[in-house]
């Protein structure tokens, strides 16, 4: 009767149906379970059998192969590579990104410029590099450029055709953020169009801008299967020699060598990563 009464009065029993609460960390378990079966593994692998010989003993002396000189040269052609592609992509892409910013935030043009880039910022591979070869190749359909063939500025123009689109959607929030009061302050104190972008837009937007375009030089670091199928008998870069040690028939493979090359490659993202990570904690102050 005591329950009842209790409950009558609007009471909850101590013993009504109330569900365990999950700590607040629960929620993130799938996701570090996914980053630790999908990268730190790999990675660890990569980092034991780089250090290791073929035999499997530790060979720790093998870091100083990253120095030799051809390896350094593969090294050398990604960089060249991924700076071109990056810094063209990120330039075109973000004179694309503002005027897109630029119109009815609702309207349909931006909307298709947005479903496009995601798109086209995927597009990449094999399908990509057939299609430069039909158009500009030996027997392109439009015309045939020679200078499509040297390296880095034929595979370099290839990979600008994605880097762009990836730009657009990347830059086009920190666009976003700048506050039309901005603008009107700097005009109604006198100041021209081109003091507003040299001291508020332009040192607003260089974090997220440079950070943008480190994110594209890692996009460009990755890419493998678009510059292999342009040019498979000659390796410019880090990815097409890894494929080589993994893959050769002539005498080439050496797996160690793959997780040598590798291990530099896991290198150079983990530092370009950490330089977006600090340039996108920076430009996200004024974005808030």
């Amino acid at each position: 009767m005591a329950v009842a009464a209790t409950t009558e009065t609007g009471a909850r029993p101590s013993w009504s149906g109330r569900r365990p609460s999950a700590p607040a960390w629960a929620g993130t378990v799938p996701f570090f379970a996914y980053v630790g079966v999908f990268l730190l593994w790999p990675t660890g692998i990569v980092v034991v059998d780089a250090l290791k010989n073929p035999n499997g003993s530790w060979a720790f002396s093998n870091i100083s192969e990253l120095g030799d000189p051809l390896v350094r040269g593969y090294f050398i052609g990604s960089f060249k590579l991924c700076l071109l592609s990056s810094v063209s992509g990120a330039v075109f892409g973000a004179i694309l990104a503002y005027a897109v910013a630029s119109g009815n935030p609702d309207g349909m043009v931006r909307r298709l410029y947005l479903a496009i880039s995601g798109v086209l910022a995927q597009f990449g591979g094999v399908t990509l590099a057939f299609a430069f070869l039909v158009l500009l190749g030996p027997v392109g359909l439009l015309f045939h450029a020679s200078w499509y063939f040297d390296f880095p500025w034929g595979i370099g123009l290839i990979y600008t055709y994605f880097q762009i689109p990836l730009m657009v959607l990347v830059f086009l929030p920190a666009i976003d953020g700048l506050k039309v009061q901005w603008r009107e302050a700097s005009e109604n104190l006198g100041a021209s169009a081109w003091q507003y972008w040299r001291y508020v837009g332009g040192p607003l937007l260089a974090p997220a801008f440079l950070g943008t375009t480190l994110l594209l030089f890692a996009n460009a670091l990755s890419a493998f299967a678009t510059i292999e199928a342009w040019e498979n008998q000659i390796a410019y870069i880090v990815p097409q020699q890894i494929s080589t040690a993994l893959s050769s028939e002539v005498g080439l493979s050496n797996v160690n060598v793959a997780d040598l090359l590798a291990l530099g490659m896991v290198i150079m993202v983990a530092i370009v990563m950490t330089g977006y990570a600090l340039l996108q904690r920076r430009a996200a102050r004024w974005l808030r």
